[in-house]
């Protein structure tokens, strides 16, 4: 995978194909997430999800921070979310999420 600053549009579209990083993608839309958080609210095996963040992180879509012994999600600056029309802008598209 490129680095995030050299990644497209495409790159960062097959990033999102995944249904479990658009799960996470979602979930960080309501704002940062404690890795106990995100995973309480989508319910995958742990180490699967630590894939997916390291995915996103390496994407440029998601940021972690420490806390403490936690680590702290959220959406990386130039991702910005709509709540009101529950979408996400990647800079290079816009995603909605639809119920």
């Amino acid at each position: 995978m490129r680095p995030a600053e050299m990644m497209n549009c495409a790159d960062r579209l097959k990033v999102l194909a995944d249904e479990t990083r658009l799960m996470v993608v979602r979930q960080l839309m309501l704002g940062p997430k404690h890795v106990g958080e995100i995973n309480a609210a989508i319910n995958v095996e742990s180490t699967l999800l630590s894939h997916h963040l390291k995915v996103l992180r390496d994407a440029g879509i998601v940021l972690a921070q420490r806390d403490g012994k936690s680590v702290l999600y959220q959406l990386a600056p130039g991702v910005e979310k709509d709540e009101m029309s529950q979408s996400v802008n990647l800079g290079c598209c816009v995603i909605s999420f639809e119920e």
